[in-house]
């Protein structure tokens, strides 16, 4: 999906506001490690809100990333923006398009976890193993205020769930288990040969 198609797809958030890049905020930054306050949904159609969203949407394209949490851009709102590339889309094999998501709640649907490689563009130039609920359901509310439900697996759950975690000022590497260690994206692309 290219960033201009979303951005028209979205046109509904803002009229006449031209989106902006924002610093990401890296592992260094303390900010990272603390909670997010709800938006309140009176506030989700002010100005404000949607131009965050449309902001963090052109940031995480730029990036370029696949998910976005609003304290990576050093808001602490429960916002998080994703979307997840056909290719990347192991069970549907059809991705998942741009979605907006605000004060969401996760529910793992089972005990089977699936270990993987993540990167982060909180933490730029790593990745590293984690181990992450293979089925989840995911709520909350879009750019409008609707109502969202959705049963994901696979890499769309693991993505919500990483994105879902800087919400609670949780980073990646916490999770990893402690004899693993965080690889530079050569040793990353040696490993598994992507």
């Amino acid at each position: 999906m290219s960033l201009r198609r979303d951005t028209d797809a979205l046109a509904h958030l803002t009229t006449g506001y031209e989106p902006k890049l924002l610093e990401i905020a890296d592992d260094s930054d303390p900010l990272l490690l603390k909670v997010s306050e709800p938006v309140p949904v009176e506030e989700i159609a002010c100005s404000e809100t949607q131009h965050l969203i449309r902001d963090m949407i052109k940031t995480m394209y730029a990036a370029p990333g696949i998910g976005l949490a609003a304290p990576q851009v050093r808001i602490l709102r429960r916002i998080i923006v994703f979307y997840l590339p056909a290719a990347r889309d192991d069970v549907n094999k059809s991705g998942v398009p741009l979605t907006v998501l605000i004060n969401p709640n996760v529910m793992f649907l089972d005990d089977n976890k699936v270990s993987d490689y993540e990167g982060c563009l909180s933490v730029p130039g790593k990745r590293g193993l984690v181990s992450r609920a293979n089925k989840i359901r995911y709520r909350g509310l879009n750019e409008r205020g609707e109502p969202i439900d959705v049963i994901a697996e696979g890499w769309h759950a693991r993505l919500v769930q990483h994105e879902f975690d800087h919400l609670n000022g949780i980073l990646y590497p916490s999770l990893m288990a402690q004899e693993d260690k965080l690889l530079t994206v050569d040793e990353w692309k040696a490993l598994t040969g992507k």
